[in-house]
């Protein structure tokens, strides 16, 4: 089933001429005798009759008529229109519409639960097929997000596993660009384009909440660590090359490895350092 446009007449030039002649109906079955006078009632009641084909159609909507169960085609012309008043008229909006899935509770690749959801904008492209091949285009778009939404949660993980890895929470316009082909995919069948989806919400489940986030907070402490001990190896290499260099004292390789020692301990430590000061031979 595929949408066939077609082209119906204006509504205000066909309810001219049925007004006219209806009047003209009417002055008959009033002012003629006999066999005219009836011709002037069915001419009347027939004007009418075709009056029940007049329809609107507004802004950004479809009319798809049926004729005895058979697909006829899809009005798209804005206005008043005219058609065969024994069609059946559906209206089917074609305007952007967007909804937000329910936060679903899925097991991401990593088996850890996880807590998501995401926004979906979509609009119908075919009216024939959102109204042939679905029994709800609406639903039908909501429940395949959904499923699609958990599909793709349970092939990504929630943080990368190694470097360069998409992860759910690190790559969200990669995931979004999925996000939206798996979902066309699935209500493709429905004449519905989708032109946008995105997560909109993303959480660990309540119940290791907790401890993810203490692991992100150790993960956040070891990197700091590494960016500390790289740092302070920089500043001794630094302070004994520019030691030698200017001959302010001369160490052998003892003095150094304790210096190196004292540096690191100092640069590396969490708390601010106390020094020792040596007067006369004794720290003090």
């Amino acid at each position: 089933m595929q949408e066939r446009e077609v082209h119906s007449p204006s509504g205000f030039a066909a309810l001219v001429v049925l007004l006219g002649i209806a009047a003209a109906g009417a002055w008959a079955a009033a002012m003629l005798p006999g066999a005219l006078r009836l011709l002037g009632v069915a001419g009347a009641g027939l004007s009418f009759l075709l009056m029940k084909g007049l329809f609107v159609v507004n802004p950004n909507e479809g009319r798809v008529l049926q004729f005895f169960g058979s697909y006829v085609g899809t009005v798209r012309d804005a206005g008043l229109r005219w058609a065969n008043p024994f069609y059946t008229k559906e209206t089917v909006s074609l305007r952007v519409r967007n909804f937000e899935t329910a936060q679903l509770k899925v097991n991401d690749h990593a088996g850890n639960p996880i807590e998501i959801g995401a926004v979906v904008v979509w609009n119908v492209e075919d009216s024939a097929r959102a109204v042939f091949e679905v029994a709800d285009a609406d639903a039908f778009v909501r429940i395949q997000s959904e499923a699609a939404v958990r599909t793709l949660a349970s092939r990504y993980a929630y943080e990368p596993q190694s470097q360069g890895e998409i992860s759910l929470r690190s790559h969200l316009e990669e995931i979004a660009d999925k996000l939206r082909a798996e979902i066309q995919e699935r209500v493709a069948k429905a004449g519905v384009h989708v032109s946008e989806a995105r997560i909109s919400h993303l959480a660990y489940a309540a119940e290791i909440a907790h401890a993810m986030l203490r692991r992100q907070q150790a993960a956040a402490v070891i990197a700091a660590r590494q960016k500390i001990v790289e740092g302070a190896v920089g500043m001794v290499e630094m302070a004994l090359k520019l030691l030698a260099q200017q001959g302010v004292v001369n160490l052998d390789e003892r003095q150094k490895a304790e210096m190196v020692s004292n540096l690191l301990v100092v640069l590396c430590a969490d708390r601010d350092a106390h020094p020792m000061v040596n007067v006369g031979g004794q720290p003090h």
